[in-house]
């Protein structure tokens, strides 16, 4: 059987929703989980359109507010897929707003979300399409996880509690808000 390749516009999802009052926080703003429950919606219908099946979320990349969306704003998501690997994909999710009255869009926060795309049966992992890159910027997306990927796994690797030294770091803690009383050094 030959390997199937998908192209990201063919599970690009873009989303819109009309920011109202119940949707705000006690400050006045759209609240941020209510943000992020729609980008986890939208990931997953980037990822089952992509995979052709149920897909669950492995993990969220940060998500950093940038700017708050006001109440009666209009918020545009765009999901799109950077990467696959064998099971998994991920997501990149640009959220902006748009005051309807100015016309004025706002980048409000971008991330990733990890997707796996699952089988009908409890831990069916399924195989994902490859993707077919046709321009440098996919081609740098899908770089630019491999290397949040790798990064990642050595910064675990690095601060695994078997592997840690304290004493190779405290020259990281002398410019920070911190005083050590650490009693268990060799």
């Amino acid at each position: 059987m030959t390997k199937k390749y998908k192209h990201s516009s063919q599970s690009q999802v873009t989303f819109s929703e009309l920011m109202l009052p119940s949707h705000s926080n006690f400050g006045g703003k759209i609240h941020g989980g209510y943000i992020l429950s729609l980008m986890d919606q939208i990931a997953f219908a980037c990822a089952s359109k992509h995979s052709e099946h149920y897909c669950v979320t492995a993990s969220v990349g940060s998500v950093d507010f940038l700017n708050p969306i006001e109440i009666g704003e209009l918020v545009t998501m765009k999901a799109n897929i950077n990467y696959v690997g064998s099971s998994s994909m991920v997501v990149g999710i640009r959220v902006e707003s748009e005051n309807i009255t100015t016309g004025e869009i706002k980048h409000c926060n971008s991330s990733y979300f990890t997707m796996v795309a699952k089988g009908k049966k409890e831990g069916d992992i399924i195989d994902v399409p490859g993707l077919l890159l046709t321009n440098s910027d996919e081609a740098r997306r899908f770089i630019e996880a491999i290397k949040r990927k790798k990064s990642k796994q050595e910064q675990m690797k690095q601060f695994s509690k078997t592997l840690f030294d304290i004493n190779d770091h405290t020259d990281v803690l002398k410019d920070s808000n911190v005083q050590l009383e650490i009693t268990d050094l060799d």
